[in-house]
């Protein structure tokens, strides 16, 4: 196995991984969005170092926190990406905008509709 590194200290091979300093912006908008939302209800957050100007929220099993997210993030109903799956039993919906010069990227995972009172 190669062990040599970059001089970013990637290993050949792998996902690059960029310096902390890379996520800085994200790590900003996070504080920006926390203090701006702090009304919100609660989301998983990951900022990844292989996209280090994108953050992602998460909101699992609660439609009515995806759509707050969705209003409070600007991001118009039209422009959310769904997906059901049939036999799976859930959905999901993603979205993305720029909020404070990052990418956010909005994803919600659900029950399939069909599941949770048949409505389309």
């Amino acid at each position: 196995m190669d062990t040599t590194t970059t001089a970013a200290g990637n290993t050949p091979g792998r996902p690059a991984r960029g310096l902390l300093a890379e996520q800085l912006t994200a790590l900003e908008a996070l504080v920006v969005i926390g203090r701006t939302f702090a009304h919100l209800p609660g989301v998983d957050i990951n900022l990844s170092p292989i996209t280090p100007g994108e953050l992602t929220l998460s909101v699992h099993d609660d439609l009515d926190a995806f759509e707050q997210w969705r209003s409070a993030l600007g991001i118009a109903a039209e422009d959310v990406d769904h997906c059901q799956r049939p036999g799976r039993g859930h959905m999901t919906l993603k979205a993305k905008t720029t909020f404070a010069r990052v990418t956010v990227e909005l994803v919600g995972y659900a029950p399939a509709l069909a599941e949770i009172g048949g409505r389309s």
